[in-house]
């Protein structure tokens, strides 16, 4: 079995800080690097050892895989930790640690390669008997191409670039005369984000929810912890996510649980993950769309419905230890919703709001925990994320988890800067929220946003 004395954490804020104390309650020494801007934060005082990695700009620092690397080998690291973002899904940077001799906390670098090219995701999707959203099989250049694919899939469609995701490389087009410059614009804005130009299109579904399944794999067996609604969204970004997911169908719920485990069990999937799908609500059909082969950034609203500390089961999955459940054993209880508290302006187009924080008062009780990095007197950078804090609650039912977000919120003190708490209040007071009637441009369409 792999030692796993010391693990480099690859990242910062509140996903750094999660990561310590997992380490901390396995035992496990942790060396975080970190970039000028982060110097005096508290996963920096908290992590046993902390280096600095580089100048504030992400490509200095935190996408530096060479000298993250190169940290991992000079102080002894056995494995690195990515977290979510910056390089945790790239394929070059796990096979860097991995010829390196040390643990990449995550998938095998083939792995990722393969889930990463939505194309290839696409295809392994559907040999694994996976429900696929119609479209192209393979990467679109050819506008005339892409006119006859869409006169028999049927206008609306969507333009998706193979290599990334967050919006970025993504063009809905309604009809045909809108095709062949928004394919140029895709081909381009997608080279632009991920060096990669290519896209592919796909039926446009407008009435969906967006749910995903989270899954463990020890590389041998493949378990699936349930599904999160990720519907509440802004510009293919999301805003708060819930689980599980009680719009759907039971029976639905079920065969998303199992599709996800199917395509896992395809690629031999090693550590934790998430499997996303598109379900139409006319038609009550899903579709698979990607995996994200991370840690993700709502992971703690599974925990909270589990009990299962998903941190902590990638850290022993990477130590090769054989996952310590069957599917059998895992339980679901009660409902949690995740708001993710971001410093920006919502009646300013969700303008970034960095600045010094005169006061953080996190907000308590039964049910709520809030995972962040804030204290007072730190100053927010203008370099990164802007995601603050994240606000979890968990009820005995929906009902009950949203009236602990909302108590929650009225809490949450977060002086020095503007966020979205008080639009995360309206949210989930909105009737249409309350009763599930919405889909993801619920937040464009009804609230104007």
């Amino acid at each position: 079995m792999p030692k796993l004395d010391t693990i480099l954490i690859a990242n910062r804020g509140e996903i750094a800080l999660r990561i310590i104390r997992a380490c901390r309650e396995l035992g496990i020494r942790t060396v975080l690097v970190y970039s000028e801007a982060d110097r005096d934060s508290v996963p920096a005082r908290m992590a046993d050892r902390a280096i600095c990695i580089g100048k504030p700009a992400a490509r200095k620092s935190y996408l530096n895989a060479q000298a993250i690397v190169g940290a991992a080998v000079a102080y002894r690291c056995d494995a690195i930790h990515p977290g979510y973002g910056f390089l945790s899904e790239n394929a070059e940077f796990a096979a860097l640690c991995e010829a390196q001799g040390v643990i990449f906390v995550g998938p095998a670098s083939q792995t990722i390669r393969d889930m990463g090219d939505k194309i290839a995701a696409k295809a392994l999707a559907k040999a694994a008997g996976v429900p696929t959203t119609p479209g192209s099989d393979g990467a679109i250049t050819d506008p005339r191409a892409a006119e006859t694919l869409a006169l028999s899939i049927g206008f609306p469609i969507l333009i998706k670039a193979a290599a990334g995701g967050g919006g970025r490389g993504m063009r809905i087009v309604r009809n045909a005369s809108e095709l062949a410059p928004f394919l140029s614009e895709a081909m381009s804005e997608a080279l632009s984000a991920f060096g990669d130009g290519s896209v592919y299109i796909e039926k446009y579904l407008e009435n969906i929810r967006h749910v995903e399944v989270q899954v463990l794999g020890d590389g041998e067996r493949v378990v699936h912890l349930g599904e999160r609604d990720c519907t509440t969204q802004r510009r293919n970004q999301k805003l708060l996510e819930e689980a599980p997911c009680i719009f759907i169908p039971l029976e639905t719920r079920a065969a998303l649980g199992a599709a996800a485990v199917r395509l896992c069990e395809a690629v031999d999937y090693r550590s934790a993950g998430t499997v996303e799908f598109i379900y139409d609500q006319p038609s009550k059909a899903f579709y698979f769309i990607e995996m994200n082969t991370r840690i993700q950034v709502e992971h703690p609203v599974t925990e909270m419905i589990t009990g299962i500390d998903l941190v902590k089961e990638q850290l022993l999955i990477a130590r090769g230890e054989k996952l310590r459940f069957a599917q059998s054993d895992i339980r679901f209880d009660g409902h949690a919703i995740e708001c993710r508290i971001n410093a920006e302006d919502p009646q300013a187009a969700f303008a970034p709001s960095p600045g010094r924080i005169d006061r953080f008062a996190p907000p308590g009780g039964p049910g709520v925990r809030v995972d962040s990095h804030l204290e007072a007197g730190y100053t927010i950078p203008p370099f990164y994320d802007s995601m603050v804090a994240k606000l979890i609650c968990w009820g005995r039912d929906r009902d009950e988890a949203r009236h602990r977000v909302s108590r929650a919120l009225g809490e949450l003190r977060i002086d020095g800067v503007t966020t979205t708490a008080q639009f995360h209040q309206a949210l989930v007071l909105h009737p249409d929220f309350v009763s599930g009637n919405f889909n993801t441009r619920f937040v464009h369409d009804v609230l104007g946003y």
